[in-house]
């Protein structure tokens, strides 16, 4: 059975899809941006809040980031690569310390929605 996952503590989806969907236990979360903070030109600002959007989303269906198994990143500029990777990186620590990271694309494009600078979509699991 699917299940569509939705909160509005992350941007409502601007078009046909859902924030996530939810079936036989995985989560495919959309990709999720960070349009206000997206002008302020904070690379590392910016994808903190993508990455808060993901885990408001990932909370609605009783998950956590220890959940994601899979991320796909998605920047305009490449050259934010370590920026980004410092954010990205600091939501996945287990309560060890140690790290617990997804497997992981990072593709530059050229242009995003709404054109912000980075956006990220995940999938997770209930284990």
């Amino acid at each position: 059975m699917k299940e569509v996952i939705y909160t509005d503590q992350a941007p409502a989806p601007i078009g046909p899809y859902s924030q996530a969907i939810k079936v036989n236990g995985f989560l495919f979360v959309s990709g999720q941006v960070a349009i206000d903070v997206a002008a302020s030109g904070d690379i590392q600002a910016e994808t903190r809040k993508v990455m808060e959007n993901i885990g408001a989303i990932l909370q609605a269906a009783g998950l956590d980031y220890s959940n994601i198994v899979k991320a796909s990143i998605f920047v305009k500029d490449l050259n934010n690569f370590g920026a980004i990777n410092e954010v990205y990186g600091s939501f996945f620590t287990s309560e060890s310390g140690a790290p617990h990271h997804p497997a992981r694309e990072t593709v530059e494009v050229a242009r995003l929605p709404r054109d912000v600078n980075v956006e990220i979509s995940v999938i997770a699991v209930a284990v």
